[in-house]
C-alpha cells in the first residue's frame, strides 16, 4: 500500500483474543508498525523506542499498533516483558501482512523464505495513508517517526 490508500479496516486480533479494527480508535491517527517476530533483537529494539516515546505520540493524537504473525500467547509474553503500553495484533496466517504488501520473499544467509518486511504506516483519522516508512531505524523508531512528523 502506499501514501493516499485506505487502510484496511479489519486489523486482526490482539494478545487477549479481540478482534481489532481500525474504527476502534476514533478521531485517532494510527501508526501502524510491522515487525518480523517478537523477542528478536531487531524487533525488541523497535518495540522498546515506541514504547519509551509513546506518551510523545499519544499525546500529539496517535496511536500505535505492532503487528506480526505471531501468536496471541506470544505477543502476550512480548507484551508483558518489555511492558509495552499498545496493543499488539496477531496475523498468523499473514492476511493483513499480505494486503498490506508487506509480506514478501526475503533472502538471509543465502535462503530464501517469504516473511514480514519491517514497515510503518502513519495513517490519518479517516485511515488514509499518509506516511510509509520502509527503512526503519529500529533503535530509534520512535526518534524517526518525530522527526517525520515533525512533532
Amino acid at each position: 500500500m502506499t501514501v493516499g490508500e485506505i487502510f484496511p479496516q479489519v486489523l486482526g486480533v490482539d494478545a487477549r483474543g479481540q478482534e481489532v479494527k481500525r474504527s476502534d480508535f476514533p478521531g485517532k491517527r494510527l501508526i501502524v508498525y510491522f515487525y518480523p517476530k517478537d523477542n528478536t533483537p531487531g524487533c525488541t529494539a523497535e518495540a522498546c523506542s515506541l514504547r519509551n516515546g509513546y506518551a510523545m505520540l499519544q499525546k500529539a493524537g496517535y496511536q500505535v499498533i505492532g503487528v506480526s504473525k505471531d501468536s496471541e500467547a506470544s505477543h502476550q509474553k512480548f507484551a508483558a516483558k518489555y511492558e509495552l503500553p499498545f496493543p499488539l495484533i496477531s496475523d498468523p496466517e499473514h492476511r493483513l501482512c499480505e494486503e498490506v504488501g508487506v509480506w514478501q520473499l526475503k533472502k538471509m544467509a543465502g535462503r530464501e523464505y517469504m516473511g514480514v518486511v519491517r514497515t510503518t504506516f502513519v495513517l490519518d483519522e479517516a485511515g488514509v495513508i499518509t506516511h510509509v516508512i520502509t527503512k526503519v531505524n529500529t533503535k530509534d523508531a520512535a526518534g524517526q517517526l518525530v522527526t517525520l512528523l515533525d512533532l
